[in-house]
């Protein structure tokens, strides 16, 4: 047991570290044409897809093999994952305002009650199934796939209460308001290096770290600030209104399948 657990925990701290690089290794080129511009990991987008669809996929079979997560617990995330997917159907058809989008709310109240681990993968696999179904795939679905899934992931290291107050919904809301923006910042660094633009917003190899901070904070203000503001208050808004009665309903689901959180981050 303790040995499945930690090979589950290796697969995802191997996801963590594959998307880690695939957002950063552009800062460590020498040198960006403008070429570059609207094909920035149009290359390698592919096999990061791959890459992450296969860990996601080993780890919840090492997961079911080793008990953590029950073969109804699995069906409910391909539920949860089919349903989620279906809100960004309808997102598409009738345009929310800026960046929200209602996905995030689930993904982070399925892994606040489920744990780190189910939040990652059904924030992987919500982003995968609505990107096939709506048309979205791209250069930029494995990096919107990493970032769901790491905000399903912290969301089940939260503290979990046994009885869900005002106080833990309002903590999940501001959670989730702190995430619309995060999510918007973390993906803009999967195209901002090819990005050509003003030079105090553009970033070139080797101006420092300091300087890269800085730039990149005047091109987010610029570029990205308001359309996130939207997605940040949609995720609050919803959670604030729908979160109590969809965490009593993923707890019931959770004590009926016996579902199993991991100790150590959820």
């Amino acid at each position: 047991m303790k040995l499945r657990s930690a090979i589950s925990g290796s697969i995802y701290g191997l996801s963590a570290v594959l998307g880690i690089l695939a957002f950063l290794y552009p800062f460590f080129l020498h040198s960006q044409t403008a070429a570059a511009v609207g094909l920035a990991h149009s290359q390698d987008a592919p096999l990061v897809t791959t890459m992450l669809v296969g860990l996601s996929l080993l780890a919840l079979l090492v997961e079911m093999e080793g008990e953590a997560l029950s073969a109804k617990t699995v069906a409910l995330l391909g539920v949860l994952v089919a349903l989620t997917s279906a809100l960004r159907f309808l997102e598409v058809a009738f345009p929310m305002p800026g960046g929200f989008s209602p996905i995030f709310a689930f993904i982070i109240l399925a892994g606040y009650v489920f744990g780190g681990r189910f939040g990652f993968l059904m924030g992987v696999f919500t982003l995968l199934a609505s990107a096939l179904i709506t048309g979205g795939v791209g250069p930029w679905l494995p990096y919107q796939m990493f970032t769901a899934g790491w905000v399903g992931l912290t969301a089940g290291w939260l503290p979990r209460k046994t009885q869900h107050t005002t106080r833990s919904i309002l903590l999940l809301s501001i959670f989730a308001f702190a995430w619309g923006f995060l999510y918007g910042a973390v993906m803009n660094l999967y195209f901002w290096p090819f990005a050509v633009g003003p030079a105090g917003q553009s970033w070139q190899p080797g101006i420092g770290l300091k300087e890269t901070l800085a730039r990149y904070a005047a091109f987010y203000i610029v570029t990205s600030l308001g359309w996130d503001l939207m997605r940040a208050l949609g995720n609050f808004a919803l959670i604030l209104l729908l979160g109590a009665p969809v965490v009593r309903v993923f707890t019931r689901f959770r004590h009926r399948f016996h579902f199993e959180l991991e100790a150590s981050n959820g």
